[in-house]
């Protein structure tokens, strides 16, 4: 037990570092190349955040565990709004652009619509995957429009720029090593909750998905302390629609899989509820003049209220069996 406690401590150690030196490589990357932070953010940022849970979809479905993958999917966006977002705009606030605010988080919430109708019956079948990987090809679509015509406010003040073979380092190494020390975390945590008798069930919606967003954790609120807003929400906003996209189609391919119907209304419901409360909060701060909304430490807080109540929902539930 005690050594699970130490991998913990030198994971999270390994996991700031990580952070760090990925940050620097893609905000010198979008420099260098010619694409806003947010774009970055949104793609390779987001795509490589969500390594771990696609890792664990994949993973979890080819062992006939599809119900931990769905789980690990929507719990990752519950955290990744309740935590990493509310976290982070703890830290600092974080200025959304008109791309994010009229673009993405409405599409981002029509997603989480979208598979609300898909698993409403209980199933989620290969019909349903496809469904979703069409609209993964929609999303990439709409991202290389907005690479020829970016938004007027998109781009952030300027960034510390790197030589670009450091660039390429810094992000490849940082990268892989922010993997990597999550899934260090995931097992070391997995073996702590299970040696406290936690059951399987808790920890595939709360450890496992508080585990595989760490990346997004780390990323964002570093991203947010340097300066680099863009990325933060980009990076958050894009994992969400990753996880909707990809982690939560894949086990569906694999094996039609049946679902407790009352548990996607509490999970893809809190999915919707915190999603929508980032838009509003969003909308209802727009501010014409300067063609941004500004998002504090009150919603900071907000979500993060969010996180910890479902959390005790998930707790009441599981107590309840």
């Amino acid at each position: 037990m005690l050594l699970n406690f130490v991998v913990v401590a030198l994971g999270i150690a390994a996991l700031v570092w990580s952070a760090d030196l990925f940050i620097q490589g893609a905000a010198s990357l979008a420099q260098r190349v010619g694409l806003s932070p947010l774009i970055i953010g949104m793609t390779i940022v987001s795509l490589g955040t969500s390594a771990p849970e696609i890792l664990v979809s994949v993973t979890a479905a080819a062992s006939g565990a599809g119900e931990l993958a769905v789980g690990n999917a929507l719990g990752s966006n519950i955290a990744n709004i309740g935590l990493v977002l509310g976290l982070t705009l703890i830290i600092s606030p974080i200025l959304v652009g008109r791309t994010t605010a009229f673009t993405d988080l409405p599409l981002l919430l029509a997603i989480t619509i979208l598979c609300g109708w898909l698993l409403h019956d209980g199933s989620l079948t290969a019909f349903d995957a496809s469904v979703l990987s069409a609209a993964l090809l929609l999303y990439f679509i709409r991202i290389a429009i907005h690479l020829r015509k970016p938004g007027v406010n998109d781009d952030t003040a300027e960034m510390e720029s790197l030589p670009i073979g450091k660039a390429v380092g810094a992000f490849f190494v940082g990268l892989v090593l922010l993997v990597g020390s999550s899934k260090v975390l995931v097992w070391a945590a997995v073996n702590i909750a299970a040696g406290f008798g936690v059951s399987e069930l808790v920890i595939g919606l709360t450890i496992v998905a508080l585990g595989t967003s760490l990346p997004e954790l780390a990323a964002s609120m570093l991203s947010a302390l340097k300066g680099h807003a863009d990325i933060a929400i980009g990076a958050v906003v894009g994992s969400n629609m990753f996880n909707l996209l990809i982690v939560l189609a894949l086990p569906g391919f694999f094996a039609p899989l049946t679902l407790s119907i009352t548990d996607i209304q509490r999970d893809l419901g809190t999915v919707f509820v915190t999603t929508a409360t980032l838009a509003a909060l969003t909308w209802l701060g727009w501010r014409k003049e300067a063609n941004h909304a500004l998002l504090g430490r009150a919603a900071g807080c907000l979500f993060l209220s969010f996180y910890v109540g479902y959390c005790l929902w998930i707790y009441y539930d599981i107590s309840k069996v």
